[in-house]
């Protein structure tokens, strides 16, 4: 009887896996909007190191608070991987990006994180996925990769460069966070890392903080706070549970609906237009990710 229920117990954790998945990727999605408000009137690098300090912040009385135990000389070996993407690279690189385009566009390009995240997460488990999966992964970002050049003038400018080396940190982190996740425990991985960089962030804050806060609007200080909260922090709580649970490869590819769910958020907050053609990629964007599950 216990061979027999195995299969289901693993059909369940998975499952568990993608619904943490699914809720920290809706958290991430709000990420590129509320960036492209906060550096209509905040520095970028105030904005990407700030959000990173406040979380820090909440990350160190959390960790106080429930006693948690210091990693090893190996895991914060492994935390400096989380700390380049997740802390610093991504939060100050996209800033600098969104500075220079429209949240439509930073959204689109940064829909290659995906493939980033899987290639670095078979690379690190050493377990690489059925061809059909990396087909289905390709072709969903080859689509909305292509439209947001598409939707540019067709060739990549240093704001894009940016994004990509964000997204491409970013990838290595998120692969990096949930093979540690196994041993520290999801929320603890971002904390630690959070922690880790309060040294580097608070020279960065402290030099390029507003010299009048009056100059800053209410939807720059709106877009860091939730940046701060749920980009930074609690999104990261579930990401990393569930890419541990779920499996990297297959729940990073979540992170392919963020784009559709970021735009819509644009379109209410920024008053940006989606178009009928960003819905059309949507759905088949979705059809690769429903693919993409069966050949994993």
């Amino acid at each position: 009887m216990s061979v027999q229920a195995q299969p289901q117990v693993v059909s369940r954790e998975k499952m568990k896996g993608w619904c943490y998945g699914l809720a920290g990727m809706l958290m991430f999605s709000g990420g590129i909007p509320a960036t492209r408000a906060a550096v209509l009137s905040l520095d970028p690098v105030f904005v990407g190191a700030a959000r990173a300090l406040i979380a820090a912040a909440l990350a160190l009385a959390l960790l106080w608070l429930t006693r948690q135990p210091i990693p090893n000389r190996v895991q914060w070996k492994g935390l400096t991987g989380v700390l380049a993407g997740a802390v610093m690279g991504y939060p100050l690189l996209s800033a600098l990006a969104l500075q220079q385009m429209g949240a439509n566009h930073g959204t689109l390009v940064s829909s290659v994180m995906p493939l980033f995240t899987a290639v670095f997460g078979a690379w690190l488990t050493r377990r690489w996925p059925r061809l059909g999966f990396w087909c289905c992964a390709l072709t969903g970002t080859a689509l909305v990769t292509g439209y947001a050049l598409y939707s540019g003038d067709g060739r990549l400018h240093l704001a894009d460069l940016y994004l990509l080396l964000a997204c491409l940190l970013c990838g290595y982190s998120y692969a990096q966070g949930a093979v540690l996740a196994k041993e520290l425990g999801s929320w603890q991985v971002i904390c630690w890392a959070l922690v880790m960089g309060i040294p580097l962030l608070l020279p960065l804050v402290w030099w390029y903080f507003p010299q009048e806060l009056s100059a800053v609007s209410r939807s720059g200080w709106l877009g860091l706070a939730y940046l701060s909260i749920f980009s930074m922090f609690l999104g990261f709580f579930a990401w990393y549970k569930g890419l541990a649970m779920g499996g990297i490869a297959e729940v990073s590819q979540l992170q392919l609906l963020t784009p559709f769910v970021a735009l819509f958020l644009a379109a209410v907050a920024l008053h940006e237009t989606v178009s009928a053609a960003q819905l059309m990629l949507a759905g088949a964007v979705v059809g690769c990710i429903a693919l993409g599950r069966r050949f994993a």
